[in-house]
């Protein structure tokens, strides 16, 4: 399993993950397995991965082609991402499963947050790419303040007001670090270590 939390304003973007997932072993069965959840897309962007820990690869692998088209602005960096994530999964599902529907171990879910066009209305986007349950391809839309997966409505609805009066992220971070560690100590599939970070004009820094 996997915990993603993101939301943003006007000051910029708060992200959290934990560092939990399901894999199989030999005998097929389900272990717990540690992965890097958050992964940095250059200065101003970042991705969050949750679901099956090979998306961590395929961040990895994205952050490279990334580098490489030197794409900078969130918008470019989300619509070459779609394909590239959806491409990249379908490899992945070659090797891992071999019948529809797709098993839920092996969905993947993403979150891609960063800068749009400095002269944008609202600078800072964040959007969610996610399997469709039918076929084994990609989907993605964007995020508008808050969101979080899996889906914890209570606290999406609190980080939506606090996004909505557009309270400074120092005020919105100790909020989400609560709520994270919280679920870690309640919930078996979220587990430590958490990583937060946020996103500004000054770029993307992991909090301590």
């Amino acid at each position: 399993m996997s915990q993603l939390i993101a939301c943003r304003n006007a000051h910029g973007i708060v992200l959290a993950a934990d560092s939990l997932a399901l894999d199989l072993d030999r005998k097929e069965a389900m272990v717990p397995v540690k992965t890097e959840r958050f992964l940095p897309l250059g200065d101003h962007a970042a991705i969050l991965t949750g679901g099956a820990p090979e998306g961590t690869g395929m961040c990895r692998t994205l952050k490279r082609f990334v580098a490489e088209e030197a794409l900078r602005n969130v918008e470019d960096i989300y619509r070459a991402a779609l394909p590239f994530l959806a491409s990249e999964y379908e490899l992945f599902m070659r090797k891992k499963c071999h019948v529809l529907p797709v098993d839920p171990l092996h969905h993947v879910h993403f979150i891609i947050a960063g800068i749009s066009s400095p002269d944008s209305a609202q600078p800072y986007r964040m959007y969610l790419l996610w399997t469709k349950k039918s076929l084994p391809q990609l989907d993605g839309d964007e995020i508008e303040l808050a969101y979080t997966v899996p889906r914890r409505m209570g606290l999406e609805y609190t980080l939506g007001r606090l996004c909505k009066e557009n309270k400074p992220l120092d005020d919105i971070l100790p909020l989400v670090r609560k709520h994270m560690e919280k679920l870690g100590q309640e919930q078996d599939e979220v587990g430590p270590p958490f990583t937060y970070a946020v996103i500004t004009s000054e770029g993307v820094r992991v909090a301590d």
